[in-house]
């Protein structure tokens, strides 16, 4: 099971992550997030340094231009979309990076295959999300998880949202052939951007 930590914001925790041997890391470039990387995070040591982990850049609603500044900046492997991007965006992009398609999961989504079908050839993964209101990602709190187990999906997906220590055997009941990680953040924190990094190895630990 891979582990996506995200919302880091110094290059000691992405080093201690590497360290852990978790599967991705996580900066935010969404400037009104608490969690956001610019100013914080030294671009040169993530982009030059021998990491095993992959280096995922976060966005909403971005422009062509300020991905491939903050791929060439930070040396993002992966980037991960939260807003209405569409498939054709998404598709260029594909060209340049590996893409994570993020869908906001709430009691109004029905038909997981109908909404993700526009993306299927247009990104590496899927991310499901927590819904709430107008906030896209960040919530601490869960979807009902049984509407993916329902879905055919056909593509690596990562769950998200309000994932914590506690959720360790649920994780492990869920079953689905394309599920391929699990994105932790808020749960995981001191402050806002500061993991817990006893907190990050006692999950790595318990979900092995």
């Amino acid at each position: 099971m891979n582990i996506k930590v995200c919302g880091i914001t110094t290059a000691k925790q992405v080093q201690q992550l590497d360290g852990l041997d978790i599967d991705f890391a996580g900066f935010i470039f969404v400037p009104d997030s608490p969690r956001y990387v610019e100013g914080k995070l030294d671009k040169n040591a993530v982009k030059n340094a021998d990491f095993d982990l992959k280096k995922v850049g976060v966005f909403i609603n971005p422009s062509y231009s300020d991905i491939l500044d903050a791929i060439e900046d930070y040396g993002l492997d992966v980037v991960q979309l939260h807003g209405e991007e569409t498939p054709e965006f998404c598709s260029d992009l594909n060209e340049d990076v590996e893409v994570i398609k993020v869908f906001h999961i709430d009691e109004s989504v029905k038909d997981i295959d109908a909404l993700v079908a526009p993306y299927d050839e247009a990104c590496d993964y899927y991310l499901f999300d927590t819904k709430a209101g107008d906030q896209k990602g960040g919530t601490g709190k869960q979807f009902d998880w049984s509407i993916i187990a329902k879905s055919k999906i056909e593509k690596p997906f990562f769950l998200s949202g309000g994932i914590g220590v506690e959720d360790i055997a649920q994780i492990k009941k869920f079953k689905h052939p394309d599920f391929y990680g699990v994105d932790i953040n808020s749960k995981f924190e001191t402050e806002p951007g500061v993991k817990d990094m006893a907190k990050v190895l006692q999950f790595k630990v318990g979900m092995k």
